[in-house]
Formats: structure tokens, sequence, C-alpha cells
């Protein structure tokens, strides 16, 4: 299984934003709901088309996101305090 068997970006399905494929949920929206305490159980009693691995999938693809961001600083020196 690869990430884009569960995820997808169509500029047709919510304005472009990444979701489960095959539905409207929004990966933004299965990690706002895990940060805010909900349970994996949780989202699968709420959100009946959704399985596990479509929240692991949700998970890594924000992941794998933050990961290949880049950060450009403009003007100045960025404050490097540990």
């Amino acid at each position: 299984m690869t990430l884009t068997d569960r995820i997808e970006i169509n500029p047709r399905v919510m304005m472009g934003k990444a979701v489960v494929r095959g539905t409207r949920i929004p990966v933004e929206l299965i990690l706002r709901k895990l940060s805010e305490g909900a349970s994996e159980a949780d989202l699968l009693d709420g959100y009946p088309s959704l399985k596990r691995e479509d929240i692991q999938a949700a998970m890594r693809y924000a992941a794998d996101t933050l990961a290949h961001e880049e950060v450009v600083f403009i003007g100045g020196t960025p404050d490097v305090r540990g």
C-alpha cells in the first residue's frame, strides 16, 4: 500500500484539500480530531467509511508534508535559541 492508495488531492473535491480517497474526509479533519483527544475508535465510529489504514495514511501524509517543507526567512537572522 502506498500513500496515494489512501490519500488524494483533487481540485474538484473539497477545493483540492488532501482527503481520504473516495471520501470527502479531509486529512486536516482527522489530524484535528486526534489533536483534540479523539481516539482512533472515535473516528471509526463517527465516520463509518473510514478505515484504520486511512487514519495512519493521514498521519503519514502530514509527516511527509512537513518533512519536505522549506522555510525561507526574509530579513534578519532567525533567533536560534535551543
